[in-house]
């Protein structure tokens, strides 16, 4: 039930919500005073969460930072699904979210990890058959990474799950903690947050950074339709951070 809550009610949460509706609203209202305020307001929503400069320095605050690696080699990096989906003709595909795939194959391939397990079943509401860290197998395997380095976890739903079946496989195969934990920047904050409620002592790698990362421009004080939509991500993130904390 959680699931499924935490999928239908995530529309209620997003800026172009909040901002439609104050403007259906200053638009249907007859008192001119209040009607006047809603139109207010909703501008002032959009022009917040349009600005590319107030994004970047949120972001700044909320990701991860880069933790440097010990010279060790660690037993296992685990990489959260998200980076993939279903395509057109029913096939995996990489997303924009593929540089958690990148980052942790590099981990491994370059020694700094003995194996992989990818954690990531289908996130969808409706899922179908397609099971991320399954497809996410055959394309190590393309790249010659051999099945003996390969933890595949296909149930997860969502991190939660990730992390609590990632526990209990790694336990099976008696890989000793710290893992490597490889997920998106602004994933990480949150990620880590569960994996500790779990008992998991992880390395956070962190990758995919979609904001704050590159130095001021005139233009970042311009609106932009694009920091509308990363806004959805980090709101959603912060929800999420928020429940798990309490729950």
């Amino acid at each position: 039930m959680f699931f499924v809550l935490s999928k239908l009610l995530l529309v209620f949460i997003f800026p172009f919500t909040w901002i439609a509706t104050f403007l259906i609203t200053s638009l249907i209202i007859r008192k001119p005073h209040l009607k006047r305020r809603f139109f207010i307001a909703a501008m002032i929503l959009l022009l917040i969460f349009t600005c590319p400069f107030l994004l970047n320095q949120f972001a700044k605050l909320w990701d991860i930072k880069p933790v440097p690696l010990k010279n060790q080699t660690y037993s296992c990096v685990i990489v959260l699904g998200g980076f993939s989906g279903v395509d057109a003709d029913g096939k995996g595909a990489f997303n924009s979210q593929a540089d958690r795939f990148i980052q942790s194959l590099k981990l491994l391939t370059t020694g700094k990890a003995k194996h992989i397990l990818v954690s990531g079943g289908n996130g969808n509401l409706l899922a179908g058959s397609f099971r991320e860290s399954d497809w996410a197998k055959t394309q190590l395997n393309q790249l010659k990474v051999p099945d003996s380095l390969i933890i595949v976890e296909n149930k997860s739903r969502n991190t939660l799950e990730n992390a609590a079946f990632s526990k209990t496989i790694l336990a099976q195969k008696h890989l000793p903690p710290p893992y490597l934990l490889v997920t998106s920047a602004f994933h990480m904050r949150r990620s880590l947050a569960i994996f500790k409620k779990q008992k998991m002592e992880v390395v956070p790698y962190p990758c995919n950074y979609i904001a704050g990362n590159g130095e001021f421009a005139i233009t970042d004080l311009i609106p932009d339709a694009g920091p509308l939509y990363v806004w959805n991500i980090y709101i959603k993130e912060m929800v999420g951070h928020a429940v798990n904390y309490f729950k």
